[in-house]
């Protein structure tokens, strides 16, 4: 009970702190509207290939500006206030539960904000729905456990590139396909072993970041 509390009040700390300094989630916000914006004026008209494609990376490139402050944002001696009082696994997860949040947030708006610019050429909708869904759970525990560990360095945002780039790759093309595949309308069990993956992925990720993340820091 004691874990659960401290994870539901580290959450309530993330959104207070949002809340009280809206500019980070507004200028996340202008970053989507003024990259699809720019797009659109740049192609006017894509191919369903291409649409997939530049969707998901303008949802990548909004993920890492949004979870990269996760940690990189929090100072030293906040650090040590924290370590004192509460459990680094209730501090990790709660990084993450609120990561997913936001992005879940952000990736919906922006594929509301997509679909309205750009013809719609999705055919299973819904089960788009869920790979942008997926793909918000995927980056927000992928990227929170990376910014964790980039926190510790110097560099830290030269860090984070180089950490998440090998991991970031295969995770994509997988969310790419997913896509593709609801964007076609092809039957949604030939999709089972990609979503069977990244639900995989995540919960490797998971369970690393609970079980690693309390020797990272104490660094």
């Amino acid at each position: 009970m004691a874990f659960i509390k401290e994870t539901t009040t580290l959450i309530r700390k993330e959104f207070l702190m949002e809340w009280r300094s809206k500019y980070a989630l507004n200028g996340i916000l202008i970053y989507v509207f003024a990259t699809v914006f720019i797009c659109y004026l740049s192609f006017k008209k894509i191919d369903p290939i291409t649409w997939n494609a530049l969707f998901w990376i303008i949802l990548l490139f909004t993920s890492i500006n949004a979870i990269a402050k996760s940690f990189m944002q929090e100072n030293r001696s906040r650090y040590l206030y924290y370590y004192t009082i509460v459990n680094p696994a209730a501090l990790i997860l709660s990084k993450i539960i609120y990561n997913l949040i936001l992005m879940s947030l952000i990736a919906f708006i922006c594929l509301f904000f997509y679909t309205v610019v750009f013809n719609n050429p999705i055919q299973d909708f819904s089960y788009y729905l869920l790979a942008v869904a997926l793909g918000g759970l995927s980056f927000s525990s992928m990227f929170t456990m990376v910014s964790a560990i980039a926190s510790k360095a110097n560099n830290n945002s030269t860090l984070m590139a180089i950490l998440s780039f090998p991991v970031i790759v295969p995770l994509l093309m997988l969310l790419i396909k997913l896509a593709k595949n609801a964007m076609d309308g092809i039957d949604r069990a030939s999709s089972a072993n990609e979503i069977g993956v990244l639900l995989l992925i995540n919960i490797i990720v998971f369970a690393v970041s609970l079980l690693l993340f309390p020797y990272i820091w104490r660094d």
